[in-house]
């Protein structure tokens, strides 16, 4: 009876002591893990707990994930747009750009394809074949394209878009070493490119300078792009605005300039009944759908 009480006794230290660890960062062996320790908390480490299992080749450092950020899931909505399914009312319809003979339709996610590859060959292609800003010039649309020109373009380009941008600029940043001159984009050069040369580069980059088709919307895109032209214009002598475009005819229309469309747009969202959306998925009637959204 002894014999068996000290092999229990035996028994149950020798358990206590294997579920001991010297790390004191370690609890020790545990029958059910504590939700403390749970893989989700140590994300993108490696075997910082034994429960953890990740590998070596799928783990990235802090530094490799801020140089190189991973593209959004495909399909990913972006953010400030809703995914529609169907055109089912008229104020959807306006919403979508599609009771205005004068506006153009874009995807329910605010995404437009893109048809041009990344190379020299195509970049030369879209500069000559993208011609139309697709968005008439608004102060709406241009006060966007200035915010989203300061957070993403000025810190190398400049506020003025004269390539005196803060990392650049040894007279507004002594501590500026940045050795690759940003493009001067309200030069002779610049002003006289087409749409497409700047449409283009951004969604691929140029140079050192990275895409940014994955941070802007399409939309956003031409209003940036929009912003520019202002801002070449007033370098000029011109004026690119909402009520005229003096700088060059080719790269905005002022949206002062559809009047009409803007009337007739109003009256088609008073009269416009409630669209009932098709049994089959398919367009409403009266409704039009194109493929033709590149450019």
């Amino acid at each position: 009876m002894n014999n068996i009480k000290q092999i229990i006794i035996a028994v149950t230290l020798s358990l206590l002591m294997y579920s001991c660890s010297t790390d004191k960062e370690s609890t020790g062996t545990e029958y059910m893990p504590d939700m403390a320790h749970s893989v989700a908390m140590e994300a993108n480490t490696f075997d910082d707990y034994s429960y953890n299992h990740w590998n070596e080749t799928s783990t990235f450092t802090l530094g490799e994930l801020s140089k190189n950020p991973r593209l959004p899931v495909h399909g990913t909505v972006p953010r400030g747009y809703a995914g529609v399914a169907l055109m089912s009312s008229a104020d959807m319809g306006e919403q979508m750009g599609a009771v205005n003979v004068s506006s153009m339709r874009i995807s329910p996610n605010g995404s437009v394809p893109y048809y041009y590859a990344d190379n020299d060959s195509a970049r030369l292609l879209a500069t000559a074949e993208i011609i139309d800003n697709p968005f008439p010039i608004t102060a709406e649309g241009m006060g966007r394209g200035k915010e989203l020109y300061a957070i993403f373009c000025g810190i190398c380009h400049g506020e003025k878009a004269n390539g005196l941008g803060y990392l650049y600029d040894p007279d507004a940043n002594p501590n500026a070493k940045y050795l690759a001159a940003p493009a001067n984009l309200v030069s002779a050069e610049f002003q006289a490119a087409s749409n497409g040369r700047f449409y283009h580069a951004i969604m691929y980059g140029k140079n050192v300078m990275g895409g940014y088709s994955d941070k802007i919307s399409y939309e956003e895109r031409w209003q940036v792009i929009h912003y520019i032209r202002s801002l070449q214009a007033k370098e000029a002598g011109g004026v690119y605005s909402e009520e005229t475009n003096t700088f060059n005819a080719a790269f905005g229309v002022p949206g002062a300039s559809l009047p009409a469309a803007t009337e007739k747009t109003a009256m088609i969202m008073e009269e416009a009944p409630m669209q009932t959306p098709p049994a089959e998925g398919g367009p409403a009637k009266g409704e039009h759908r194109s493929d033709n959204d590149h450019q």
